[in-house]
């Protein structure tokens, strides 16, 4: 049976579900690669929990970073370009910090989870502001339409 962990990442109304299984490293977002993803400003921010695992080696086991074991496909929907591209980073890290935590031993897993926050903690924790609907009286949330007394 193949080893899998399946994580989602949200940002606004954009979602992002990875499914991290057993492999050699490849990444693909709705069955594209990560390299050619997303507008070039954005991409440096879809690269930061692999830049930050890269380097990363367990003190526990001798294994070297977990993202050369495993294979990434991660599908995304709604939302915006930018609420697109955080939601997948927080899917692809918390995808590793499932699948180390899963099939490797705890140990390292709360090492990589600590990379991770001490970074930012957005890679791991949802954003959980949304946008506040408007109401009557106004021309948004809480503006309201100028008053006049005469």
């Amino acid at each position: 049976m193949v080893q899998s962990v399946q994580t989602f990442g949200k940002k606004k109304t954009a979602t992002a579900v990875a499914l991290a299984r057993e492999g050699k490293g490849l990444i693909k977002i709705n069955g594209i690669p990560l390299s050619l993803h997303g507008s070039p400003i954005l991409r440096p921010k879809l690269y930061e929990p692999l830049l930050l695992l890269q380097s990363f080696t367990s003190s526990t086991t001798a294994l070297p970073s977990p993202l050369a074991r495993m294979d990434i496909r991660l599908r995304v929907s709604g939302g915006g370009h930018t609420s697109q591209i955080y939601a997948l980073r927080q899917a692809i890290a918390k995808a590793v910090v499932a699948y180390v935590a899963k099939y490797e031993d705890a140990a390292s897993a709360l090492e990589v989870k600590k990379v991770f926050t001490t970074y930012d903690r957005s890679l791991l924790v949802a954003d959980p502001r949304r946008c506040e609907p408007k109401k009557f009286g106004g021309k948004g949330a809480r503006a309201r339409y100028q008053k006049s007394y005469r």
